[in-house]
This record gives structure tokens, sequence and C-alpha cells, in this order.
């Protein structure tokens, strides 16, 4: 035999006889072609392939403490990741539920609708200017002339400064 049993290099590894199992039969191990098992490539290979959270779960460590530099980082990377992907799914149900809309959608309907809402009061003093004047003719005692032309301008004045003070208001969707 030129290499070590499962049994040996399960002492040799300090990871359970099923475990390598596992991992020959994964193509973690490297296998000399009597079927006993080189251990220093072995080693290499197994250390490149399997995820050190499950490395230290298997030999008993500690998850969160212990290990290199390098499973640290790992951890941090995988953490990261994780929540990524958890933000993205409550994204994704979310915007199926319709409580998330599309932020540029939702600002060009906005300026849409104020635009339509500025539209109606510009042409606002046009259509009631008459029925104002008419309407004040005669609930005054005394007999008046009120010119429609002048009181349209009038409203007109009124309606640009108060369209004017609501054009400062910012939607701020942020």
């Amino acid at each position: 035999m030129e290499g070590m049993s499962e049994r040996e290099y399960s002492a040799h590894s300090g990871i359970s006889r099923g475990a390598i199992q596992k991992a020959r039969k994964a193509g973690r191990l490297v296998v000399y072609s009597d079927g006993s098992i080189n251990a220093a490539a072995s080693d290499v290979r197994r250390a490149e392939m399997t995820d050190p959270d499950q490395q230290r779960r298997s030999t008993g460590g500690d998850t969160a403490f212990s290990g290199s530099a390098d499973s640290s980082s790992y951890l941090k990377v995988r953490t990261a990741l994780t929540v990524y992907q958890a933000q993205e799914r409550q994204l994704a149900i979310q915007k199926k539920k319709g409580t998330l809309v599309d932020r540029a959608r939702a600002e060009t309907l906005v300026f849409r609708l104020a635009r339509q809402e500025r539209d109606v009061w510009v042409t606002w003093p046009s259509r009631v200017a008459a029925l104002m004047a008419a309407k004040v003719e005669k609930q005054t005692a005394k007999p008046m002339n009120i010119e429609a032309a002048i009181l349209k301008r009038v409203l007109e004045t009124h309606v640009r400064a108060q369209l004017d003070a609501l054009a400062d208001l910012r939607v701020d969707l942020g």
C-alpha cells in the first residue's frame, strides 16, 4: 500500500471516517491506484475545496472567533452576500405586493399631476370671471356694471401668484 487507509487518514486529519468517505466520493481526496490515500496531496486539495466554516464545525471549532484571517474574511463576505440576497428577496416581495414603486415612474407621475393641476388653475379665471361678475351684479342692491374682463385679469393675477408660490414646493421621494 502506497498511502494511508481511510482509518489512518481519519486519525491523521482529525475528522471522522464518514467524512473521509464523503470527501473521497466528492473528489476532495487524492487517491493512489491501489485505493490508498495520498495524505499530503489530499490535505492540500481538501483545504482548497472545503468551506472553512464547515471545517471548523466538523472539528468542533468556534465558527465566530477561530480560524485564520482568510477564513474570517470569507465569513464576512459570505455574511454580506447572505444579507444582500435577503434584501433583494424582500424588495422583490414588496414590489409584487405593490408597496414598492419605481422612483423614476413615481416622480414622472407626480410631475404630470402637478402640471395638470396647474393647467386647470391657469384656465380657471377665464371660465368663471363672467359668472362671478353676473352673480355679484345680481346680489347687490344698487345696479352695478362689473366688467368680466377686469375681473378676469384680477383673478389671473392672484392665481398666478398662488401658482408661483406652489412652484417652489419640491417633492422629495428620497
